[in-house]
């Protein structure tokens, strides 16, 4: 019994035992306190693990253990983070290791051949193995006689405590090691690779990671709260799952609910964990549950004015304090998550602010400007009457998306087509696309309704459809570059015309060359 619970639980409630002992109270130690323990037990690590643990390593292990391992305690995180990275440099990094390694599996290959042979009567390969066996075993004595010696003793640095955080949290190293600070100030020039426009929203939530990562933000809240209020097809899903690939490395740090299941009170309790002696009470919360096993995540919360009351209060902890009780008691961490909420609420209002098109006068952007402002002001009156002030106080930022233009819709045709041309790629194919082909595939694909979604179908029905068909026919073969346009073309309908997308191939393999000329002296011969 050596934590306050256990305790309670088994001396605590036996008055006799109890008064027998003097509870002395053990805090926590700080991290320049947690470095000296380290160094105080760092001779013990490096006579085990037959390796130099650098001062860098130390104080890396400290800093990184308190920033990325939440649910553990100093100096024990601290400890296990030393001697596993010792471990991983002893095992694949150290001198000798890999011909170790290699030596080591050459000679089980060959014994197993060799009773095999010897299984089959095949006797005299059994003794040609032999004589290979007794020259293996030779190598790795010797292999094994420099691991041991001290001369060859490796370094543990920082750059290997960084890897095995990594391994922990699921944070690839590179965003704990170097180079974290160019990434984020280019953080919002990323993000414009995969997201067209929207602006507004970017930019304020770059600042408040910046905020996060230069150890500015209140410690005791999330990385940051946000609102995305919007028409669907605008890039609010898209944002999140790109932000969860740039911060953490994979789209599958987002952890996604539909808040349009929690809509009834007892719903609500699936968050944190059903109650004891209910249904469900081993499984866990679906939102504390996902955050406890991947604490650094961006945390989507679709549709929120749909839920009940209820779960309003348990988001309102989480934006003040950062953190959640689950269903079991245990305490889960939200500082390092980046927590984001859609509504609908206004959407109506926001799709009545239409894009002006291509070529638009500085009259017409500020124009535009304008409307926005204006509709923007009557979407916050509309999320003030659906929301508590105390909740609205406690978002960072209340981010309300545009609609697309119709020259950002074309250049999103641009990135849904890349995939695209990365499989024809691989098919020795090359996809080219007019500018006429390209607006006329963002008129088609674009609703006010539904945003930019209908585009993929668009692009499937009118190019990936004639394209499969043309390269299973072999019209289109490796060496082709395939051009879509869009033009008029005779429909069959009494010689009237139309216009409609059609797809053109340049051959590179060698053709034929004919001369109207030769032709012309060849028919007049015969």
């Amino acid at each position: 019994a050596t934590t306050l619970d256990e305790y309670r639980k088994y001396i605590e409630s036996d008055a006799a035992l109890e008064r027998r002992f003097q509870p002395i109270l053990v805090e926590e130690p700080s991290i320049e306190e947690t470095i000296d323990i380290l160094k105080g037990v760092r001779s013990r690590y490096e006579d085990h693990h037959k390796l130099v643990i650098t001062d860098e390593a130390i104080h890396a292990a400290a800093h990184l253990a308190a920033r990325y391992v939440p649910d553990r305690f100093m100096p024990d995180k601290a400890i296990d983070l030393i001697d596993e990275a010792g471990s991983r440099v002893r095992m694949y990094k150290a001198p000798y290791a890999a011909n170790l390694r290699e030596t080591f599996m050459n000679l089980k290959k060959l014994q197993k051949e060799k009773e095999q042979a010897l299984d089959t009567q095949r006797f005299d390969d059994a003794i040609d193995l032999r004589y290979r066996e007794v020259e293996l075993e030779a190598r790795l004595s010797e292999l094994r006689e420099g691991w041991n010696e001290a001369a060859n003793q490796p370094k543990v640095t920082a750059d290997d405590i960084a890897e095995v955080v990594a391994m922990w949290t699921g944070v690839p190293v590179s965003r704990i090691a170097g180079g974290e600070r160019e990434r984020l100030l280019e953080m919002e020039r990323v993000m414009h690779q995969r997201i067209i426009g929207q602006e507004e929203p970017i930019r304020a939530i770059a600042k408040a990671v910046r905020r996060a990562r230069a150890g500015l933000k209140d410690p005791k809240r999330p990385i940051g709260s946000f609102m995305f209020l919007g028409p669907t097809g605008v890039g609010k899903t898209l944002l999140a799952k790109t932000l969860a690939e740039f911060m953490f490395g994979s789209e599958d740090a987002l952890i996604k609910l539909d808040m349009s299941e929690f809509m009834e009170r007892h719903n609500v309790s699936r968050l944190v964990g059903a109650p004891p002696g209910y249904v469900g009470y081993e499984e866990g919360g679906q939102l504390t549950e996902a955050v406890r096993r991947r604490p650094y995540s961006v945390v989507l919360l679709d549709e929120i004015e749909k839920a009940h009351p209820e779960a309003f209060n348990m988001l309102l902890q989480i934006m003040e304090d950062g953190y959640l009780s689950d269903a079991k008691g245990r305490r889960v961490d939200f500082r390092n998550t980046l927590l984001l909420m859609t509504s609908n609420i206004g959407a109506k209002l926001i799709q009545g602010s239409k894009g002006l098109g291509f070529a638009i006068t500085q009259e017409d952007e500020e124009k535009r400007e304008s409307e926005y402002e204006t509709m923007k002001a009557k979407v916050m009156d509309a999320l003030k009457k659906t929301f508590r002030p105390e909740f609205i106080n406690r978002l960072d930022g209340i981010m309300v998306f545009r609609s697309l233009s119709r020259e950002e819709i074309a250049q999103i045709v641009e990135l849904e087509l890349r995939p695209l041309r990365m499989q024809m790629a691989e098919q020795e194919m090359k996809l080219m696309l007019t500018e006429a082909a390209r607006l006329a595939i963002a008129d088609a694909g674009y609703d006010p309704e539904y945003g930019a979604r209908p585009l993929r179908r668009v692009i499937q029905n009118q190019i990936q459809d004639p394209l499969s068909e043309g390269m299973l026919s072999e019209r289109y073969v490796p060496g082709d570059t395939i051009t879509v346009d869009y033009r008029e073309t005779d429909t069959g309908d009494e010689g009237k015309k139309g216009k409609e997308f059609v797809l053109d191939v340049t051959d590179h393999r060698e053709v034929e060359v004919k001369n109207p000329e030769a032709d012309e002296l060849e028919a007049l011969l015969q």
